[in-house]
């Protein structure tokens, strides 16, 4: 008898232990093995959209064939409440991620940041909508329709649908991909406020410009040169030309006004281009800036050079720097040279 009662005992002791292994069998299979598959890659990201519900996530996961077990995957999201704690965001899925660790992640919103990087690659307000509209879940019709109110951007901004590049910073952001517009112009705001001192704005007020006027003459000084010294001195030249009643008759301004920014040389059939930007034809400053703007070419304008010219060529050996005059002859001399110098390197547009 006491061998049978020995031998049950070994039976029930290998089921329990059969039973657990089974159990932590299932537990690892559906719970902490990884369940993605990306063919190869590292990682990839998801966009979950804002109200979005539990079918929204499982399509977006099973559209790029992310994971490999639905049903695995489905049991342990709602054994963790998935479907009523989503968060919307973009997140990003590693190759090795289980189960439960997509599913944690979604419910604790850890999603990933958006770099949104604001360059001399972005020169329009079209181009900056279409680049903030791509990066964010903020639609196109939407960042459009904030960027023309002249209502709001009168009333918050002191600016307008012309001038409204004027509040963009060249500075990087990181920010939520589900960042809403009201958001993501308060970090603008604040960025813009940081370069407009007081005493940069007490300075625009002592030379006589509004800061979008200053803005937009240092987005010219600026795509003329990038060398401070020649900037004060080029800013100098365009407020005599604005203070006389002058055409600005800036080349920067047409290549805006054509929309073409890989020309290297502006033609003459260029500045017949019937634009407020080409300022060949329209006297003054033109609506807005043409170039998102430096901290360090707007103060070459605060601080711009003191002096009688009226005209400037660049140099004919390429340098940066350029020849300044206040005769027309010798500024005809200077361009000639400057135009001979193109055409012996080959650059005709």
């Amino acid at each position: 008898m006491a061998k049978k009662g020995g031998t049950f005992k070994k039976i029930i002791v290998l089921t329990i232990i059969g039973t657990l292994a089974l159990a932590g069998y299932w537990a690892y299979e559906n719970i902490f093995k990884s369940n993605v598959h990306l063919n190869g890659k590292k990682f990839t990201y998801i966009y979950i959209k804002t109200n979005a519900t539990f079918d929204d996530v499982l399509d977006e996961l099973y559209s790029q064939n992310i994971i490999d077990d639905h049903e695995s995957f489905e049991w342990m999201a709602k054994e963790m409440d998935l479907p009523e704690h989503i968060n919307s965001g973009k997140y990003r899925i590693d190759a090795k991620m289980s189960n439960r660790s997509i599913a944690k992640m979604i419910i604790n919103g850890k999603q990933e940041k958006v770099k949104l990087s604001f360059n001399s690659q972005i020169r329009t307000k079209e181009q900056f909508i279409d680049y903030v509209s791509d990066k964010l879940e903020i639609e196109n019709a939407e960042l459009e329709d904030y960027c023309s109110n002249d209502d709001i951007l009168g009333d918050e901004y002191g600016l307008n649908g012309e001038n409204f590049m004027t509040l963009i910073v060249p500075e990087t952001y990181e920010v939520n991909w589900t960042t809403h517009i009201s958001d993501l112009f308060i970090l603008l705001e604040k960025s813009y406020n940081d370069i407009w001192t007081k005493a940069r704005r007490d300075k625009a007020k002592t030379i006589g410009y509004s800061i979008p006027e200053v803005v937009t003459i240092a987005s010219i000084v600026q795509s003329e040169s990038g060398i401070k010294t020649e900037q004060q001195k080029i800013a100098g030249v365009y407020i005599n030309r604005l203070k006389q009643d002058i055409k600005l008759q800036a080349d920067p301004t047409v290549v805006f006004a054509n929309g073409n920014f890989d020309v290297q040389r502006v033609l003459s059939a260029d500045k017949e281009t019937d634009s407020p930007y080409n300022t060949y034809r329209y006297k003054g400053l033109p609506p807005g800036p043409i170039c998102l703007v430096n901290p360090s070419s707007i103060d070459a304008v605060l601080n711009y050079s003191r002096h009688n010219y009226t005209y400037f060529c660049a140099k004919s050996d390429f340098s940066g720097y350029s020849n300044f005059t206040n005769d027309y002859k010798v500024h005809m001399k200077n361009a000639a040279a400057y135009q001979a110098a193109l055409n012996q390197k080959g650059i005709k547009r």
